[in-house]
């Protein structure tokens, strides 16, 4: 099971997020995931999804359900194209949607992105860095990430962050 500590994001509180994910073949995965709110004690998202990977496309593809701390129940889709500028891959470029739904099918978020990836592997010893530049196509908002081995910041233009350090 994966697990990290989130902070950050509209709660501002810190929560616990795990995710479990179990293989359905080798191409595609059934993925549990859910957090806590510390700030309230209790659960404030769960999801399942479906997740498909095609590498010979660099695609990813994922449909599920969600609910969250709203009490609303609720449907996702995800996809996620990657196209390498390098022959090993460690530079590329990522584009990426997500769409979430209530019960009835209206959409309640949707969110596009394109985004600039440079992974550095042995940046110090036993250090592997990625850096991220986006753009969030939908809300015109540039944004940033840093990943350290297991820390992760984002960052958006407009002032809002979030911290990520998975145990």
């Amino acid at each position: 099971m994966e697990t990290s500590l989130r902070l950050g994001g509209e709660s501002k509180s810190l929560r616990i997020h795990a995710k479990e994910k179990f293989p359905l073949s080798s191409n595609f995965l059934f993925q549990a995931h859910g957090e806590i709110d510390t700030s309230i004690a209790a659960p404030s998202y769960l999801a399942i999804l479906m997740r498909g990977y095609f590498p010979e496309l660099s695609a990813k593809i994922g449909v599920g359900v969600h609910y969250d701390d709203k009490k609303q129940l609720g449907y996702t889709l995800r996809g996620k194209k990657s196209f390498p500028l390098t022959s090993n891959g460690l530079v590329g470029v990522n584009i990426k949607g997500l769409l979430l739904t209530d019960q009835e099918y209206d959409v309640k978020e949707k969110l596009g992105a394109v985004e600039l990836s440079w992974s550095i592997f042995n940046f110090r010893r036993n250090q592997d860095v990625r850096l991220k530049v986006g753009y969030e196509m939908l809300h015109k908002m540039p944004y940033f990430q840093v990943r350290e081995n297991n820390w992760t910041i984002n960052a958006f233009l407009d002032g809002k962050w979030n911290l990520r350090y998975d145990l």
